[in-house]
């Protein structure tokens, strides 16, 4: 496996914590979301989001309401259910808690060891 295949793995599990975060910060659309996340190493596409967003809202984390548009039809804006501010809460404490785990690690990076003479 690349590394950038790692890195890609981390960032597909962290997209639903951050989609979360997004949607508990203020009511969006999924043009919003992808706005928001297209500078970012979270960008991605309506064909990754749009399964993770019927997907939380069949776990009942997020729901939908129908907005009328000034530029064109109605727009579906997400928004957080209280169940959805539960699971946000306990993603944040588990991601505190392996960032506490890395710290407790140690400061020094890991460095290759050299060959015996």
């Amino acid at each position: 496996m690349a590394v950038t295949d790692k890195f890609t793995a981390i960032r597909k599990g962290l997209l639903e914590f951050v989609i979360l975060k997004l949607i508990a910060a203020e009511r969006v659309y999924v043009a919003d979301i992808l706005k928001k996340l297209a500078d970012t190493e979270f960008a991605t596409q309506e064909g990754t989001l749009y399964p993770l967003l019927s997907r939380l809202r069949r776990e009942g984390l997020v729901d939908y309401e129908w907005k009328e548009s000034e530029a064109g039809p109605p727009r579906k804006y997400y928004v957080l259910t209280a169940d959805g501010r539960s699971e946000l809460a306990r993603l944040a404490q588990y991601w505190q808690l392996i960032n506490q785990t890395l710290q407790d690690m140690g400061e020094q990076p890991c460095a290759p060891s050299s060959p015996s003479a």
